[in-house]
């Protein structure tokens, strides 16, 4: 049986992607240029723009939000000033707020393009066909493969970072939008349809509200694992948290590494639950 395998060549698997990834790069290398820069300058002008707010306040406003979301209790509000002011006392402030402006700017691409996506699967037998393996692919594929078409895209720095995070990140909340929509009663769609609604009208007026409990939770899993992309996006020049646990661990400096860790920890921590208490407020 192995002879019989060895007659045929090996395919040139290899050398096809790589020519397919040189002909995008240099195709289309004003464009990523551009959006290199745009990118670059963007979330510069966020990180000044979260670096202006004194910590102190912004512990507070984090707190206060804590306290409110969650039903005015006090465990998450304490526990996110407790953890913020670890994290500013451990001089990781700087960090903390450019891995926020990553989470933010890819989470937000994510979900600007992952819910017309899921509304698309929601809507096409066809699309979710096409689209399924493609979502099956992104999740499986390991995360630090996508590091290197956005290098050849983008080069090294925070750009590249989101690009690789949006890949990894978008799958859930596209996968949630689209059951989301696909569980909404029956009844309700055809008492729409009775009415003589419109596709947009019963779209925004019946499918997303009554969707919204389910796309809002892919849209936490869609932070989170933007999150998680933290530390391998720093292996490209990506600024944060990440960094210093990447540097920690190329020194074999456990104590840093803790450091650093422990802090995503928190961060990590404080945005799940605020937006798990913000989907339940909703829900209710």
């Amino acid at each position: 049986m192995s002879s019989l395998l060895d007659m045929f060549p090996q395919l040139p698997v290899s050398q096809w992607i790589a020519n397919f990834i040189d002909w995008i790069t240099a195709n289309f290398n004003v464009l990523f240029d551009s959006l290199n820069e745009f990118g670059t300058f963007s979330m510069e002008w966020m990180t000044r723009l979260l670096m202006f707010i004194p910590p102190l306040a912004f512990i507070v406003i984090v707190m206060v939000i804590a306290y409110f979301v969650t039903g005015k209790k006090f465990g998450l509000a304490i526990f996110a000033g407790i953890g913020l002011l670890y994290i500013h006392n451990q001089n990781l402030w700087g960090n903390m707020m450019n891995t926020l402006t990553l989470i933010i700017v890819a989470s937000l691409i994510s979900i600007v393009i992952g819910v017309p996506l899921g509304i698309l699967m929601a809507k096409s037998d066809t699309a979710q066909k096409i689209i399924q393996p493609v979502l099956d692919f992104m999740q499986t594929m390991p995360a630090f493969v996508y590091l290197i078409p956005a290098v050849s895209f983008f080069g090294i720095g925070m750009v590249p970072g989101v690009f690789a995070s949006v890949i990894f990140a978008l799958p859930p909340i596209v996968r949630f939008t689209n059951l989301g929509i696909r569980q909404v009663p029956e009844e309700l769609v055809e008492a729409a349809d009775s009415f003589g609604s419109t596709s947009w009208q019963k779209l925004f007026k019946v499918e997303l509200p009554n969707a919204k409990s389910t796309i809002m939770a892919g849209a936490n899993q869609t932070v989170l694992l933007a999150l998680s992309m933290v530390v391998t996006a720093s292996m490209i020049g990506a600024p944060g948290l990440g960094t210093n646990v990447l540097t920690a661990l190329q020194r074999g400096q456990a104590g840093a590494g803790f450091v650093s860790g422990f802090a995503l920890v928190v961060l990590a921590i404080v945005i799940d639950r605020i937006l798990q208490s913000t989907n339940k407020e909703r829900s209710n």
